[in-house]
């Protein structure tokens, strides 16, 4: 019996230290949270799930980081749904975002509004109609006339009327129908003044961006007006939240001349040679200025005429 006894005991003290030890082992191991996601059964419980998680892995907490301001002109199209779920999802990877979206119209649509509400983002919903006269026409070239010009002017008005001179963020102007890596994003975060990169697909070449040599933009690398001041694309640049407010008439030029836009906005805020370069030393794409092909609708026109058009009520 005291036999039994034994063995039993020193089985159970095996077992206790085996377990002690691999306890032990845990501490301090990184924070994993796949698992739970993947032990969520429906799609709608794995988005909110996911985003309460990657709070609670995050040690130093999302409100910490610095706010990154999206800007987004955009308007009614076939395709502007389409164009914005996309862009919307790509957001939502990035933690301490506000997306500005604004709209090119006399009043907010239903439709945009319901996007934002369902995207699980923090927004702000604008609208300002471009005026008339600088409205692009039916079957004129898209680089007649700047666009999206009020758009964002409204938004830099939003922000100077809403944030602090105290408050931190970066301000990034991000058209609805680019390609974004979400890497883009961090890249920007901790913008002291205005921060810099290539952008993909964009003036006629593979790329088209800042040149770098020791850390330092010392030129630029397009082969389209190149004696612009700042000859890079909307998407390949970022600018400090507090550097906009600190410079309350700074705005971009509804009548700069054509690739001139982005110029008249960052000629007021630097230099040259205070661009922060990003993206390994500007040698990454990690934004792409792609273009969604415009829907072609003729047979949808051909049934509208007959009565027998696609039911409205079902979004597209």
């Amino acid at each position: 019996m005291r036999l039994k006894l034994r063995n039993i005991f020193l089985v159970y003290f095996v077992v206790s230290s085996v377990c002690l030890l691999y306890a032990l082992l845990q501490i301090g191991q990184p924070c994993d949270c796949t698992h739970q996601l993947r032990a969520d059964s429906s799609s709608h419980e794995r988005h909110q799930h996911s985003v309460v998680l990657r709070r609670r892995c995050n040690p130093h907490g999302e409100d910490r980081l610095p706010v990154i301001y999206v800007v987004t002109p955009t308007h009614a199209r076939p395709h502007q749904r389409a164009e914005l779920t996309r862009l919307s999802q790509t957001l939502l990877l990035v933690p301490s975002l506000h997306w500005i979206l604004v709209e090119d119209s006399t009043t907010r649509s239903q439709l945009v509004a319901d996007l934002l509400v369902q995207s699980g983002l923090h927004y702000t919903h604008l609208n300002v109609q471009t005026p008339p006269v600088m409205k692009l026409k039916e079957g004129d070239p898209n680089w007649l006339k700047p666009r999206g010009v009020e758009q964002r002017n409204e938004a830099l008005r939003w922000l100077r009327e809403n944030k602090l001179s105290g408050d931190t963020g970066v301000v990034y102007f991000a058209d609805d129908d680019n390609t974004y890596s979400v890497h883009v994003f961090e890249e920007m975060r901790y913008t002291k003044k205005v921060s810099v990169w290539p952008v993909g697909l964009v003036g006629g070449l593979r790329f088209e961006g800042p040149l770098v040599e020791k850390g330092q933009v010392v030129g630029f690398h397009t082969a389209w007006k190149t004696h612009r001041p700042f000859p890079f694309d909307m998407a390949g640049f970022a600018v400090s939240l507090s550097l906009l407010l600190s410079h309350p008439q700074v705005q971009f030029d509804p009548n700069a001349e054509r690739g001139f836009l982005e110029s008249s906005l960052l000629e007021h805020l630097v230099s040259v040679g205070e661009l922060e370069p990003r993206a390994s030393n500007c040698t990454k794409i990690l934004v792409w200025h792609t273009r969604t092909e415009k829907p072609k609708l003729k047979q949808e026109e051909m049934l509208e005429k007959q009565g027998r058009g696609s039911d409205l009520n079902v979004l597209v």
